[in-house]
């Protein structure tokens, strides 16, 4: 019998995908199945040990799935999902909606009465929200300041995708050098969104279409792009395929804090992605490892990154982390 811990992923989009990869790299755990809403035998998965099953043959697999891997989207797929399947596994999800974290953890907590649920599992939330508390405990007189990119955002180039005579395109949210000079001065500044971000835009225009039309009408995009300084290129859609098919992302975390009257401290955290869903499932994975620790203690109930120990996520043996890492 394997003394890996047996891991299922529900959902097969590009989370899904990732987890694939950030399993192979785990020689503690093994993938067991794949539940998809789709008719499981259009699933390609090249897994000869790993069933395609639909999502509703899941309470199926009670005792031979440890953990299972919630890679679903936070609009309206894990709102239901995660207490769905927490009440019956263990569970690992990447909910992002940040305003609706609360209301979310008491529905799962509520579920989850013999199960261990680690919400909001990620890179923000999750390793970004680690470093905040980290950096407001550690510098209790100052000032956090989150930057998100160089990155493609889905939200807004699904948004510029709508504006008529769009044929194809992607926005990047670009942090500003200059707020971000100011910020690790340490001199803690008032910043406004628009300063914090600008916003680049990438199109492939229908034939014939009204550019112009176009660019305005994304520039004045209320909630969007209105209060930011946007930028709207016009590229043929070979371009776009070439050059803006990943989905590159990343950010910081900074505070600048005073220790004493005269004394400055900046603590800043960064990462540099070449795939975005790709690190947040190795997360996920990682993640998926404390899940199952978690509950062999018997340590039930919903939990955030806060409530996990370093040691819970790590393969190595505390011998090992205390002799290596420490």
């Amino acid at each position: 019998m394997s003394n890996k811990i047996r891991l299922g992923i529900v959902g097969y989009g590009n989370l899904g995908k990732g987890a694939i990869q950030a399993i192979k790299q785990s020689p503690d755990m093994e993938l067991v199945a794949v539940f998809t809403r789709r008719d499981p035998q259009t699933l390609v998965l090249d897994e000869p040990n790993v069933k395609a099953e639909h999502i509703s043959n899941a309470s199926d697999y009670q005792g031979k799935i440890d953990v299972m891997l919630l890679c679903g989207g936070s609009a309206t797929d894990l709102p239901e999902q995660t207490p769905h399947f927490a009440s019956m596994f263990n569970t690992v999800d990447s909910y992002d909606t940040h305003a609706k974290i609360p209301e979310f953890y008491q529905s799962v907590n509520e579920a989850a009465k013999n199960t261990t649920a680690i919400i909001s599992v990620g890179w923000d939330p999750g390793l970004f929200s680690i470093n905040r508390v980290m950096a407001d405990s550690i510098l209790p007189n100052g000032e956090n300041y989150t930057f998100w990119g160089k990155g493609l955002s889905q939200g807004h180039s699904d948004a510029i995708r709508r504006v008529e005579g769009v044929k194809n395109g992607v926005q990047y949210t670009i942090p500003s050098e200059d707020a971000m000079d100011k910020v690790r001065s340490g001199s803690n500044p008032e910043l406004s969104t628009a300063e914090k971000h600008r916003r680049v835009c990438y199109i492939v225009a229908e034939e014939g279409a009204d550019k112009a039309a176009i660019e305005n009408e994304i520039k004045t995009m209320p909630n969007y792009f209105a209060d930011y300084d946007t930028e709207v290129n016009f590229i043929s859609e070979e371009e776009l395929n070439r050059d803006h098919s990943k989905a590159p992302h990343g950010g910081f975390v900074i505070r600048g804090g005073k220790t004493s009257e005269d004394t400055t401290q900046v603590y800043e955290f960064s990462l540099k992605l070449d795939s975005n869903p790709e690190f947040t499932s190795a997360v996920l994975v990682a993640y998926a490892r404390a899940a199952y620790r978690l509950s062999q203690e018997k340590q039930f109930g919903a939990k955030t990154v806060f409530d996990v120990a370093p040691s819970y996520i790590s393969p190595r043996s505390p011998e090992e982390l205390r002799k290596d890492f420490l």
